[in-house]
């Protein structure tokens, strides 16, 4: 493992998880109408916090993209992944509420379990899978199920919605963080003629301005709590199904070294929702009168 992947993957996580605070506290704000609009974002870039909070997202992109530059996917999403320690910590800040038993269960959960699932696994690179009916499956099944979840957040705005939403955005970021490594391996052949020649980036625009909609439309519903853990979970494990799947990614494949990783990636999904529902997370203000509003739609 290079120690510059890890320190960039970890910055990253640290930049994205004080940028989701910051986005959610402007886009409860945002009006309601906007629900699944690109005219949240229009709305929203008025807001000095948003863009606070948007500039650090993109500079977790940012230094996220380099580590993808050189380190595997199955390597870097699990690490992304503790983006929500980062949060809890910006929020503990505003909160002023202690970690308690299960602030520290959670913590131990997702970091032992990031720590168990790249021992066992040793990610390492490999020959990208040349069929593209593979590649193009892994991809249409991901972008499937966020399609399939959003449709369904759209009916239960009141429920579920802000949790299906924040899933299908995960998958949306999985799928991106694919492309964008991709994109990476064609601007080193290359240079910028072969990466600007690949459809692979120009996919990634259209993939970050989708799964940014849908996050805002989730952070914009519902508080923290009920939407960043989900993005958390799923972002990780659809981009290490499509590492393996067609990046050409390995991981030990031995009874136990699987064992492990599963073991791992379970644990990591338990610490995220454990810190997730942590009491430190806002909560949101007004939440009710909003409720009403969405229910007169």
């Amino acid at each position: 493992m290079s120690v510059l992947v890890l320190v960039l993957a970890v910055c990253a996580a640290c930049c994205l998880g004080f940028g989701f605070v910051l986005q959610q506290n402007a886009a409860e704000r945002a009006p309601l109408g906007d629900f699944l609009s690109p005219r949240l974002l229009l709305d929203l870039v008025r807001v000095p916090r948003w863009l606070a909070g948007m500039g650090l997202m993109v500079a977790g992109m940012m230094l996220g993209a380099v580590a993808l530059g050189g380190g595997e996917l199955t390597l870097v999403e699990p690490i992304l992944a503790t983006n929500l320690l980062f949060a809890l910590a910006l929020s503990r800040v505003r909160t002023r509420q202690p970690l308690g038993r299960q602030g520290w269960a959670g913590l131990a959960l997702l970091a032992g379990g990031v720590s168990a699932f790249i021992l066992a696994g040793e990610p390492r690179g490999g020959s990208a899978v040349t069929d593209p009916l593979r590649h193009w499956l892994i991809v249409g099944v991901m972008l499937g199920l966020a399609l399939l979840l959003t449709l369904c957040a759209g009916r239960f705005r009141l429920t579920w919605g802000p949790t299906l939403l924040a899933l299908a955005a995960g998958l949306v970021y999985g799928v991106q963080d694919a492309l964008t490594r991709i994109s990476g391996r064609r601007f080193s052949a290359g240079g910028p003629a072969e990466l600007l020649t690949g459809w692979q980036p120009y996919a990634v625009v259209v993939l970050g301005i989708t799964g940014l909609v849908l996050i805002q439309s989730a952070f914009e519903t519902a508080p923290l709590r009920r939407s960043l853990p989900a993005l958390t979970a799923a972002q990780p494990l659809a981009g290490i199904a499509c590492g393996v799947g067609f990046l050409g990614d390995r991981l030990h494949t031995g009874p136990a070294a699987l064992a492990w990783e599963a073991g791992g990636l379970a644990a990591v999904v338990a610490g995220i929702v454990l810190l997730g529902m942590h009491p430190a997370m806002p909560q949101g203000t007004g939440d009710s009168g909003r409720e009403r509003e969405l229910e007169r739609r």
